[in-house]
């Protein structure tokens, strides 16, 4: 693997006004493809798109292997921590979830997997092959068009060109298909069922919506991007009132906490949900794993009491040490910042997600008694692994690069990677993020 960055890295010096016109391509097809938009409602802002770096991510196919293992293992200490919420009271309370959740939890979706669409995003040492995690998505899982898109885009790379590397690419939008339309068939018994895709719009990824709308209707099936505010409920059907669709499933994109805050705003889709009158693929007890509490949770022997020796083992090794953040933690946290990492105990995209190793001292002090039973946990910040990498549009020559790898689980199967780079302390959109198409070497 290394043997061929370096083959890229030494193309790019010997080619460099060649590597820097291709760079410029490939911003232009970003940019004139779905992965330039606008959010929705939003006028002042400027477009959004996907930037990028000129070396993809290579991993073995080893790393591979080892993906497969710890997303199946994952999985199956996921299922048995849902089981475990559902019939132990004492499980129950770990989480701290209110009433209307906990009773929207219950509800059992009709199909076999206990989560459809999970990415469990980890700091992985590709010297080493160990790894730890940053955190577990169920709601909301995205990328899988951008990571689809920018593999295309590799057409306009130089140096894609020029060396042909023997790799594979893991497509992930048909897998994606794939896997939603097992799960309705499962609780629905249709194979050609009519499909809401449902967020919240104003805060969506709109490319990403409106792509899985198109593969659904490039199978011969109805499928209809649709605010979740929008469709009315007439006690047997969620319909979209602009086209008439009854829908038979809906393949939620709206996170938890969304539901939760615009709670009166969403009745109808709630209704649909209690009466069991729609297939609702993202069930509310993926909740459970997508909940920050999960990092403590798993640490309980209220919970432990349900994995084997060497789940726990498992659990011990690869989660960072994560506690509240409360008057009672605040010295702690203070003393020593570059080993910790703030986040709020519901959220995504990095909201509110503070690392102490980007803050100088006395601002995060303040930042910390600020936050303080504020609904944050606190997290051990893992190092980086960082790889060398060069963004040619904007700095001559390579610097070393933080690395986040997205592992997509669809059904409980390993499908995919969202490689993330950046040269800050958080790996996120809003602290100089890069994304790379990820590509795994063939074996010789």
């Amino acid at each position: 693997m290394k043997c061929v960055e370096k083959k890229w890295r030494d193309y790019i010096e010997e080619h460099l006004a060649q590597s820097q016109k291709s760079a410029l391509q490939t911003s232009m097809a970003i940019q004139n493809s779905p992965l330039e938009y606008r959010v929705a409602g939003d006028e002042s802002s400027g477009a959004i798109y996907t930037r990028t770096l000129h070396i993809p991510k290579f991993f073995t196919q080893q790393d591979k292997k080892n993906f497969e293992a710890l997303c199946l293992t994952f999985y199956t200490i996921f299922e048995k921590t849902i089981q475990a919420y559902k019939e132990d009271e004492q499980v129950r309370k770990l989480f701290g979830f209110n009433p209307e959740l906990e009773e929207l939890i219950d509800l059992e979706p009709g199909y076999e997997a206990a989560i459809p669409v999970l990415r469990i995003d980890i700091f992985y040492n590709e010297e080493t092959g160990e790894f730890k995690v940053c955190e577990f998505n169920t709601d909301g899982t995205s990328a899988m068009f951008e990571n689809d898109l920018m593999h295309d885009f590799l057409r306009y790379n130089n140096v894609w060109t020029a060396l042909q590397p023997n790799v594979e690419y893991l497509p992930l939008m048909d897998p994606l298909a794939d896997a939603l339309l097992v799960d309705i068939s499962q609780a629905s018994g249709k194979d050609r069922p009519a499909i809401a895709i449902s967020d919240f719009l104003e805060d969506a990824y709109l490319p990403e919506l409106y792509a899985i709308e198109k593969l659904f209707q490039e199978r011969g099936i109805k499928a209809e991007v649709v605010d979740i505010r929008n469709l009315v409920y007439d006690g047997r059907s969620l319909i979209n009132p602009k086209t008439q669709t009854r829908f038979d499933a809906l393949y939620r994109r709206a996170v938890t906490q969304d539901v939760l805050d615009h709670f009166d705003k969403i009745k109808p889709f709630l209704q649909a949900v209690q009466d069991g009158n729609i297939v609702l693929v993202g069930a509310f007890k993926t909740q459970i794993p997508h909940s920050k509490m999960i990092s403590e949770a798993l640490f309980e022997p209220a919970l432990q009491k349900y994995f084997t020796k060497p789940e726990i083992e498992f659990i011990e090794k690869h989660l960072p040490i994560a506690f509240d953040l409360t008057a009672d933690t605040i010295t702690r946290v203070q003393k020593d910042r570059q080993h910790w990492i703030i986040k709020p105990k519901e959220g995504y995209g990095a909201k509110g997600v503070y690392a102490g190793v980007d803050i100088a001292d006395k601002h995060w002090n303040k930042l910390v008694e600020d936050l303080a039973d504020q609904g944050y946990i606190v997290e051990e910040y893992i190092p980086h692994y960082h790889t060398l990498n060069i963004d040619l549009l904007n700095h001559e020559g390579f610097k070393p690069y933080a690395n986040l790898t997205g592992l997509y689980v669809f059904n409980g199967r390993f499908a995919g990677v969202y490689s993330r780079l950046s040269d800050a302390g958080i790996v996120s959109t809003q602290y100089n993020e890069r994304m790379v198409p990820t590509l795994f070497l063939e074996e010789e």
